[in-house]
């Protein structure tokens, strides 16, 4: 069998150019993590209502809390168990866990094996994209990994945009059930293979960044990246407000569109520009991210995702709902890369796994909160109500990234 790329007797060699061949593998086995996800997004309201009746929006959107608080516990695993039994491990453990998801929600004969397929999908989702993140970062070094994380998350979010469009599509023209759980079950059979043949480990690399890095020892992972590092406790809460809000968004825009009497391949249109002008401005805010401070990417970020979600409760106007669709799109780009460069760089590279598995516990708990909140708020006070005051909470998120986060800037690119 080949050596593994960059595995020498002098040891491996940190940098995207020096491990391109295993990094460009890692970047399309998570598309495939992020095409499990968008198949769900476009259909669900519809997919609820004409299956099962359910259209209530805390109902509805209770797949999406069985699937955060999934896919947030996985996560923390993830980073706690990466160095014990290895970041390849992992991902194929979440590919596994992935097969059975499609076959649920073609063969569900109530709403629980829906909220039951979403608790897989959310281990699933855990597990393979926390690792192909750990991964990347460590086969890149300090300086690029902004661009890590900009192809990583352009790859996953990307392909939900894609897989949106291609579910909304199908139902629109063949069904809500079963033909766009089809995609599902190639794609999860795609990137297991991907996976379990081509994927190498990366823990040798962690071992030569910790030999040379001067960050002291953080005493307790978990402590320090929820409350009492100003960097790490910052872009922990927005990382969890940002997804409180793509939470509200995943299962109230369909409903809201469906209120206005939009047909599925235009929800379909709507629901995929936001995560794929999320995915591919990551191309560009991810080497942002290496040259500009990290701090201000957050700030202007959070701040426009927050003023955008208000402006979606006061347009009917289908151009416009793009437009909004689009600059949301903008906002979530210039944060996500950026939230795990952060992260990798205020965590020494022995603990980085296991701080990035907290943060992401915290990120994804924010679709649980997004979900029960705005559900609530939603069956109480309308839909309308519902999304202003997620745009209110983003907001306020930019406000403590401004006035808790310490300046720091990130490494110049060489």
């Amino acid at each position: 069998m080949a050596q593994p790329e960059n595995v020498a007797a002098a040891g491996p060699q940190l940098g995207l150019k020096e491990n391109w061949r295993q990094f460009t593998l890692l970047v399309v086995i998570n598309g495939f993590v992020g095409a499990m996800v968008g198949i769900e997004r476009s259909v669900f309201p519809r997919f609820a209502e004409s299956e099962f009746g359910v259209d209530s929006a805390s109902a509805v959107l209770s797949f999406i809390a069985a699937f955060g608080l999934t896919k947030a516990l996985a996560n923390f695993y993830t980073g706690r168990l990466a160095d014990r039994y290895g970041r390849r491990n992992l991902l194929v453990i979440g590919w596994v866990i992935a097969l059975p998801v499609p076959l649920l929600l073609i063969w569900a004969p109530t709403w629980s094996w829906v909220v039951a397929a979403n608790v897989l999908l959310g281990a699933s989702q855990g597990f393979a994209w926390s690792s192909t993140v750990v991964m990347k970062i460590d086969l890149v070094g300090e300086k690029n990994r902004g661009l890590a994380m900009g192809f990583n998350e352009f790859a996953g979010y990307f392909a939900v945009g894609v897989t949106a469009f291609l579910s909304g599509w199908t139902a629109d023209r063949f069904g809500v059930t079963p033909y766009p759980f089809y995609i599902g079950i190639a794609v999860a059979v795609i990137g297991l293979l991907l996976s379990l043949i081509w994927a190498r480990d990366t823990r040798t690399f962690v071992k030569k960044e910790g030999a040379e890095s001067s960050l002291a020892p953080m005493k307790n992972v978990f402590t320090e990246t929820t409350f009492t590092d100003r960097t790490l406790s910052s872009v922990t809460q927005a990382g969890l407000v940002n997804n409180l809000n793509d939470g509200m968004i995943w299962g109230l825009l369909p409903m809201l569109l469906l209120s206005l009497n939009y047909g599925d391949d235009k929800i379909g249109i709507v629901t995929a520009i936001y995560p794929a002008v999320w995915g591919i401005g990551q191309l560009f805010t991810g080497k942002m991210a290496d040259v500009y401070p990290k701090k201000a990417m957050l700030f202007w970020g959070m701040l426009l995702q927050g003023v955008v979600i208000i402006g979606i409760a006061f347009t009917e106007n289908f151009p416009v709902l793009i437009a909004v669709s689009a600059l949301l799109g903008a906002g979530t780009a210039l944060v996500y890369p950026t939230f795990l460069a952060a992260v990798a760089d205020a965590a020494p590279p022995a603990q980085r796994a296991e701080s990035i598995g907290t943060f992401r516990l915290w990120r994804d708990l924010g679709y649980v909160f997004g979900a029960v909140l705005s559900g609530v708020v939603a069956d109480l006070f309308g839909l309308m109500a519902a999304v202003v005051l997620i745009g209110i909470i983003t907001v306020g998120s930019s406000f403590v990234i401004k006035f808790r986060m310490p300046d720091r800037k990130g490494p110049t690119p060489g």
